[in-house]
């Protein structure tokens, strides 16, 4: 067994493979989401998702005999659990209220702001080099969230729900930036299950909080007594939240952060055809140009 990981470690584009796969998972996971989402509040979705994750981790560590307090110092500890804070708490929970607004489509190209926040944080503070054609694959980026930002282009989606939707989307994706850049260093050296689980934990943590102040908390909380939306809920979590979230962190660790976003981003091929085909969402001549542009932006973000 031990033989067999360290082979896979050694793979030569294992933190590009991961980043790949989480892309592919975490869209499948938004599109179940984006139905839950109808019935269930933004930050309930969040709760509901973070401790049934944080339960599967748990399992998975019991299961492999590894250890849950493996010997870090304590600023290890701190970080990791502020990282969940920003990462899964906050940011994810911004980002359910994000894909309430727009739909799966329109909200996985604002996501695409992901990368650029990435490469951006992890040129200042962690001395990641960025070339003049990636500077370039993030004005393209822009450009594709100012594109879907033209109210006339989503006559079905409300001016208020449009401006707040792209807000509130670019915010998730400058906090889960933030969230990560600041622990890309540690994740270098640390066991990734364990690290995923502390970073879970924290975000846990901080929605148990914000349900405890929530005026609305008794309508939140009844949202997730069992329904058949929980089929939703689980599946998305399972997919988005175990598997991909561990490939996430996988990609982050075994590449540059800056090149694991940007792959990370191909997410938004995906979401955008799923979207179509199961979502029946509307597709336009301006949704094609705004994906074009995104996905020619990752490319070269990512590959020049």
């Amino acid at each position: 067994m031990t033989e067999s990981i360290a082979a896979i470690q050694n793979f030569g584009y294992l933190g590009e493979s991961l980043a790949l796969v989480s892309a592919f998972i975490w869209a499948v996971a938004i599109i179940l989401f984006r139905i839950s989402g109808k019935t269930v509040h933004p930050v309930g979705l969040n709760f509901f998702k973070n401790f049934l994750a944080l339960i599967l981790f748990t399992i998975t560590i019991l299961v492999i005999n590894k250890s849950f307090f493996p010997k870090a110092p304590w600023e290890s500890y701190t970080l990791l659990l502020f990282s969940g804070v920003l990462g899964m708490g906050l940011s994810d929970t911004l980002f359910f209220a994000a894909l309430n607004r727009l739909g799966a489509g329109l909200s996985a190209i604002v996501n695409c702001t992901y990368s650029p926040f990435v490469i951006i944080l992890s040129t200042i503070f962690i001395a990641e080099k960025m070339s003049p054609i990636q500077l370039l694959g993030v004005v393209f980026i822009v450009s594709a969230v100012l594109t879907i930002s033209q109210k006339k282009l989503h006559k079905h989606i409300s001016t208020k729900d449009l401006i707040t939707g792209i807000y509130l989307g670019i915010s998730a994706m400058l906090v889960q930036a933030v969230s990560i850049v600041m622990i890309k260093p540690l994740l270098n050296n640390s066991p990734l299950l364990w690290a995923t689980q502390v970073r879970t934990a924290g975000g846990l943590v901080f929605l148990c909080l914000v349900l405890f102040f929530h005026p609305k908390r008794l309508a939140i909380w009844k949202d997730m007594f069992p329904q058949k939306t929980w089929v939703y809920m689980g599946t998305g979590t399972f997919l988005g939240s175990y598997i991909g979230l561990a490939c996430w962190m996988g990609g982050m660790k075994f590449t540059q952060a800056s090149v694991a976003s940007a792959l990370n981003q191909t997410n938004t091929i995906f979401v955008f055809i799923l979207g179509m085909i199961i979502l029946k969402e509307e597709a336009t001549k301006g949704k094609f140009l705004a994906l074009f542009l995104a996905i020619l932006g990752v490319l070269l973000v990512t590959f020049l």
